[in-house]
């Protein structure tokens, strides 16, 4: 069979158009667009035309705006080019040479917020009650005429004046001198201090906010329950936050405190205190509060706990009681010891001396003045140190052949130096005994560890040295430097460093970043680490000694690593002890990381001193609480230095 024949040719069918209708192609897509779109539905094509005008009416508006930049743009171009033909020749002004001994980074400093000046409390009085109407005004005035190069200037909440900003003249000819290197690492320096002080700042306030809302008017918070504990009912961390408060020129909260003072604060109370800690904490920060604002409130309460504290030194050796009840008026050693801690009775001096200067009352600088002439003659001291304990009965040291400057002894070494400063240099038994003991340090209980070779201070026991160095001997290298620049031997300064660097190293070879309570060190040859921390020594309270010690070392050295040092000492308590409803706590473990097991306790010395010597480290300002006219308290409360013509009371 044959298959069908197949045609030669192939035939193709243009369905819906007609031969030729290329040339009508235009027409029949136009009306196949028109019956697409009467297909659609009403609400279909009431979509598209509003689409379409809002897109019409959002290109009138670009197109609008483009035109008018376009049109600034030119008319920039030409006033630019009109003031660089009209503009004068300013010729090349030399800067004003720097005085000796002054640091010219200090004169790059004054835009701080902070009021860099603090008169006597009279004229702060003057200023912040009455006015001072005439000052004020002709600063607005300097203020409102700003010259050129002129420096700006604004009045603070503590009536002071504040500069804010520099002058801009005497940079080379043709250079800016905003960008000229040396200003730019001025610069650099401002704005890095300026938000360290701001986090010191935002660190106070965190804390303050958790101690408001959950522990007001009580000792001190715990921050991790958001309740309070009670140590002596008298709101301690309140009162101990006051002077901080000032300095770090936190108004709102300062001005909250004061009004609880005023309105709540009594020590008509039936309750036994610490005279050793009310002292420090409530004298001190009360004395140290008036000296700063001139009000006279923090005077008449630092009177009334002063005269209320009086009756610890009624014993038979005028060595003081341990206890006094402030309510009752009696006194009495601990339930189970007749001794006195040394540091106790021997660290209530500054206190008690500048309470007699202010209100010519003898009998509170001589109380304390019998203590320091008995421990001065006492027998049992080895080159200089002091045992820990001393009986009130006999006046004698106890458990003798134990020295150390850790707790209960470290203060008697910082006061003997401090007084001698308080009182102008003059009383020379401080001065003898200081430096007998410091060469006592020397001889008896420093040490070198192994591998690295940190110096560190440890303990005497009995004729066997001990290893071990609390965080409170951190004060010393502080108190050195503070002895080196009042005239003092200058290799106090250089054993100053050496401790400092110790003391870091006991921060930075945690696993936290935050030291331990207590540490021992290694002093055998192939040791692999400095640094050995017991479980129970694993705890950190939020001490101040370290950072003090950076505060004193920084502003005597200008060694800006002490300011980095303390910078990730912060961090790591921002990290590891912040708690997020509020507040601080002290740790159990600085050794994990992970799980350091917060106590839940807020010291009122994190207020009190910790963050005061945060902020004041950090700040490039030397008249800030000038180490030549204030010494510190044990609490870290600024007292003045005595004038040199002012007769001491007694």
């Amino acid at each position: 069979m044959h298959a069908p024949s197949r045609p030669d040719y192939v035939s193709v069918h243009f369905t819906g158009q007609q031969t030729g209708s290329y040339n009508n192609g235009k027409q029949w897509r136009r009306q196949s667009y028109w019956r697409k779109w009467k297909q659609l539905s009403r609400l279909q094509r009431s979509l598209f035309l509003f689409m379409l005008v809002l897109l019409f009416i959002c290109g009138l508006a670009s197109y609008s705006s483009v035109t008018k930049q376009l049109r600034g743009f030119t008319v920039r171009e030409q006033e630019t080019e009109s003031n660089i033909l009209q503009k004068p020749f300013k010729p090349h002004v030399l800067p004003e040479p720097v005085k000796q001994g002054q640091d010219p980074l200090l004169e790059q400093l004054s835009q701080r917020k902070l009021s860099n000046k603090r008169g006597p409390p009279v004229l702060l009085n003057r200023l912040q009650k009455k006015g001072n109407a005439s000052n004020i005004l002709s600063e607005v005035k300097v203020a409102d005429i700003k010259k050129e190069g002129e420096e700006e200037r604004v009045i603070s909440w503590r009536g002071a004046v504040i500069d804010t900003v520099q002058a801009t003249d005497g940079t080379k000819d043709g250079e800016n001198k905003e960008d000229s290197p040396g200003n730019r690492n001025v610069n650099q320096s401002k704005v890095l201090e300026t938000e360290r002080m701001e986090a010191v700042r935002e660190a106070f306030r965190h804390a303050w906010k958790g101690y408001k809302e959950y522990a007001w008017g009580h000792d001190e918070l715990r921050p991790v329950s958001r309740s309070y504990s009670e140590w002596f009912g008298l709101g301690l961390t309140l009162i101990d936050a006051l002077d901080t408060m000032w300095i770090l020129d936190l108004k709102q909260e300062f001005e909250e405190a004061r009004e609880w003072v005023a309105s709540e604060l009594t020590f008509n109370k039936n309750v036994d205190v610490n005279l050793f800690e009310s002292t420090i904490r409530i004298l001190g920060g009360l004395l140290s509060t008036y000296h700063l604002t001139g009000d006279s409130l923090f005077l008449d309460k630092a009177k009334d706990v002063g005269s209320r504290l009086m009756p610890a030194f009624n014993t038979q050796s005028k060595i003081p009681y341990s206890d006094v009840n402030i309510g009752k008026g009696t006194a009495h050693p601990p339930r189970w010891t007749s001794d006195s801690t040394v540091a106790e009775v021997t660290s209530i001096q500054l206190e008690f001396r500048e309470l007699s200067r202010l209100t010519q009352e003898p009998q509170y600088q001589a109380a304390v003045a019998e203590v320091m002439n008995q421990v001065h003659k006492l027998e049992g001291k080895l080159d200089g140190l002091v045992p820990m304990f001393i009986n009130t009965n006999s006046g004698q040291f106890t458990h003798q052949g134990i020295y150390t400057l850790g707790a209960r002894a470290d203060s008697y070494y910082e006061y003997l130096l401090k007084q001698w400063i308080q009182g102008g240099k003059k009383e020379n038994q401080f001065l003898e005994d200081y430096l007998q003991a410091i060469e006592g340090v020397k001889k008896n209980l420093l040490q070198k560890s192994s591998p690295n070779g940190l110096v560190f201070v440890g303990e005497l026991s009995h004729g066997q040295f001990s290893p071990k160095m609390d965080h409170l001997v951190c004060f010393l290298p502080g108190t050195l430097a503070l002895g080196a620049h009042n005239g003092l031997p200058a290799d106090h300064m250089d054993l100053a460093k050496e401790l400092m660097h110790t003391c870091y190293q006991m921060y930075v070879q945690m696993e936290t970043g935050l030291s331990p309570e207590i540490v021992h060190f290694n002093m055998h040859q192939g040791s692999i680490r400095d640094i050995d921390v017991k479980p129970a020594d694993r705890h950190n309270l939020l001490r101040p000694e370290t950072v003090e010690s950076l505060f004193y070392l920084y502003r005597f050295t200008k060694d800006r690593k002490y300011q980095d040092w303390g910078w990730k000492i912060l961090q790591n308590f921002n990290k590891y002890t912040k708690v997020s409803s509020g507040g601080y706590t002290s740790i159990n473990n600085v050794c994990d990381p992970d799980y350091p097991s917060p106590r839940d306790k807020m010291e009122s010395f994190f207020l009190g001193e910790t963050l005061k010597y945060f902020y004041l480290l950090f700040s490039e300002d030397a008249d800030l609480i000038s180490l030549d006219k204030y010494v510190f308290n044990t609490e870290a409360h600024p007292l003045p230095i005595w004038p040199p013509a002012e007769p001491q009371p007694l």
